[in-house]
């Protein structure tokens, strides 16, 4: 997924271009978050384990992305925007945490050594995102996550299920207050270049990182 030259349309707006840019390019677009292999077929409890300890090597680790993020933040609106989700985002680590213990060893697949070469340059590449100097581009790494992992903890709630770990309510639902600081945030046009870049490499890495998924559970497959 190449990231997107930046063309403002007319009288759109930077929250409205933000949640597209995660519409289309995030785990929404990718086919196999919503595969039967992985959601409901007779591999589906090694499939979703695998995609747990993924994620939870990702975006289980402390500090992470938003953590990093909010460290970098001068805005006060983008100030009080952080202290309304870091607690919400830290309920989501627990649960990850807590899945990764019941879901056991990651499953044995063919060509370990490279996915694991591939997760450490997702991890670098997201703690270089999230510390940027760049004005607005971490704060576009972390609104786009936050958008992102509606979609990715619906994932986790089926695999929590499967393991007999109720999922916690979901507090990270407030998506208005993410278009309305994107909208004020972004209204200088620099920023808001940073700031869709940082949500389109976010995007860019959970798209690689669920193409990682797929390839690892075909090599499973084809055993």
């Amino acid at each position: 997924m190449a990231a997107a030259p930046f063309e403002r349309p007319l009288g759109t707006l930077a929250g409205t271009r933000l949640l597209a840019s995660v519409a289309e390019n995030g785990t929404l677009a990718h086919a196999y978050h919503s595969r039967p292999s992985l959601l409901k077929g007779p591999q589906s409890t090694r499939n979703l384990a695998d995609a747990i300890h993924f994620f939870c090597s990702i975006h289980g680790r402390y500090p992470g992305v938003m953590d990093h993020a909010a460290a970098r933040s001068t805005d006060p609106a983008a100030r009080a925007w952080f202290a309304t989700v870091l607690e919400g985002f830290s309920q989501e680590r627990a649960f990850l945490a807590r899945l990764t213990v019941e879901a056991g060893p990651i499953p044995s697949t063919p060509g370990a050594a490279n996915a694991q070469s591939a997760l450490l340059s997702q991890r670098h590449a997201l703690d270089m995102l999230a510390q940027s100097e760049r004005n607005g581009c971490a704060l576009g790494a972390a609104m786009a996550l936050i958008l992102d992992w509606g979609r990715i903890r619906g994932i986790l709630n089926v695999a929590g299920n499967r393991m007999g770990v109720e999922p916690p309510s979901y507090r990270l639902t407030d998506i208005a207050a993410i278009r309305s600081l994107a909208d004020s945030i972004g209204s200088a046009p620099l920023v808001e270049r940073a700031m869709l870049f940082g949500a389109e490499q976010i995007m860019l890495q959970h798209h690689g990182l669920w193409d990682l998924l797929e390839a690892r559970q075909m090599a499973r497959s084809d055993r």
